[in-house]
C-alpha cells in the first residue's frame, strides 16, 4: 500500500467522523449527558489524529496522479488550500475536545463552555472538511464537475447521426 492508497482509504473518516461527532456532541449538550459528550469528544479527537496521515499523504498522492490524463491541476490546488485550512480547524477541534474531556474529568464548571466551543469548532471543521473532500473528488472524477459535458456531448453525437441520415 502506498501513500495514495492510504490517502484515499482514510480521507473519508475526518469528514464523516466530524459530522457524527458534531451531532453526538450537540445531543449530549442538549440532553446534558456527560457520557454522550465524552464519546463525542473522543470521536472528534480521534478524527483529528486520523486527519494527520490524510493530510501528510496528500502531497505524495498529488505527485502520483498529477501527470495522469483527466486530472485537474486547478482542483488539486483548491483541494490543497482547503486541506491546509481544514487540518488546522481539525486540530483546534481535537484540542478543544481533549480540553473539554480534561475539564469534565476534573469536574470543572468550565467543561460545558469548552464543550460548546468544541461543538462550534466541529461544525466549522465539518464544513471545511466537506469542502476539502468536494474539491478532492473533482480532481479525477470529471463526471462530478462537468455534468453538462456529457449531455452536450450526447447532443452533438445525436446531431451528427441525424445529419448522416
Amino acid at each position: 500500500m502506498n501513500a495514495t492508497h492510504l490517502h484515499l482509504l482514510l480521507n473519508h473518516f475526518p469528514v464523516i467522523g466530524t459530522l457524527i461527532g458534531s451531532g453526538l456532541l450537540i445531543w449530549g449538550i442538549v440532553k446534558k449527558q456527560h457520557y454522550i459528550k465524552s464519546a463525542a469528544a473522543v470521536l472528534l479527537a480521534m478524527m483529528a489524529i486520523i486527519a494527520i496521515p490524510v493530510y501528510l499523504t496528500g502531497e505524495p498522492a498529488e505527485e502520483s496522479v498529477e501527470k495522469l490524463a483527466g486530472v485537474s491541476e486547478s482542483m488539486m490546488e483548491l483541494h490543497e488550500g482547503a486541506a491546509t485550512i481544514a487540518i488546522w480547524l481539525m486540530g483546534a477541534t481535537g484540542l478543544a475536545s481533549v480540553i473539554a474531556l480534561f475539564f469534565q474529568w476534573q469536574k470543572s464548571n468550565k467543561a460545558n463552555r469548552v464543550y460548546a466551543m468544541a461543538f462550534a469548532l466541529s461544525v466549522i471543521c465539518f464544513a471545511a472538511m466537506a469542502r476539502t473532500g468536494y474539491y478532492g473528488g473533482q480532481i479525477r472524477h470529471s463526471e462530478l464537475s462537468s455534468g453538462n459535458t456529457v449531455n452536450q456531448q450526447d447532443q452533438k453525437t445525436e446531431g451528427k447521426e441525424k445529419d448522416d441520415d
